[in-house]
């Protein structure tokens, strides 16, 4: 739901800093690969020592070049299928690190097994979110459905973890939960969505089928 409400206006946002670096002959590849190792870094190093502030206000930063490269790849006319599939790609890496790191924590020193385990499960339910929507595109169909996409997986997850750090209670089991549920939900809508699209297809085949059929067709 954020892809829809925010990202236009986050483009004007970033629009100047992308014609800056455009200027300075940085590529749109650099932004993603850079913004990609920063959350990584943020993740991997702050969150499994439990400094969840600093974390993701740190992590934060870095995920603004998720538009900030995209924005640059519009405006130099250089977008292109590598370009789509490595910020693709990299967000993967991203968003499986920031979740890895809040794992560690809550099976290290936090010593909470559930949180931990529903880390995992936001991890894996998070990849399988994206995987279906890929997966339907390339049979030729759509799942843009859900009620928590990853943009609001990643905001949902780095306040929390950051109100977390700042003190507030019970904040980070909320978000976590929340993440669970929201993107198993997604998981069944996208499901439903491209189960729907399917049948459609079979019967239309099914009724092609039949009138070439009948004699005199």
């Amino acid at each position: 739901m954020l892809n829809r409400y925010a990202r236009a206006f986050f483009s004007r946002v970033m629009t100047p800093i992308a014609r800056g670096l455009l200027r300075a002959g940085v590529s749109p590849d650099v932004i993603t690969l850079l913004g990609t190792l920063g959350v990584c870094v943020g993740a991997l190093v702050f969150f499994p020592r439990g400094e969840f502030f600093w974390g993701s206000f740190f992590i934060t930063w870095f995920v603004f070049s998720d538009m900030i490269d995209g924005t640059m790849a519009r405006l130099s006319n250089r977008s292109s299928a590598w370009g789509a599939w490595l910020d693709s790609s990299t967000d993967r890496v991203g968003d499986a690190a920031i979740f890895v790191g809040i794992l560690l924590w809550w099976f290290g020193d936090g010593d909470d097994p559930l949180l931990a385990g529903l880390a995992l499960y936001g991890l894996v339910a998070g990849s399988l979110v994206s995987y279906v929507k890929a997966r339907a595109e390339g049979l030729g169909m759509r799942a843009d459905v859900g009620v928590m996409e990853r943009s609001d997986r990643l905001v949902t997850i780095l306040v929390a973890t950051g109100l977390d750090g700042l003190g507030v209670p019970y904040i980070h089991t909320v978000a976590l939960w929340l993440v669970a549920v929201g993107a198993t939900v997604t998981v069944v809508q996208r499901a439903l969505l491209v189960r729907r699209q399917a049948m459609a297809r079979t019967d239309a085949a099914t009724a092609a089928a039949d009138t070439s059929s009948r004699p005199g067709a």
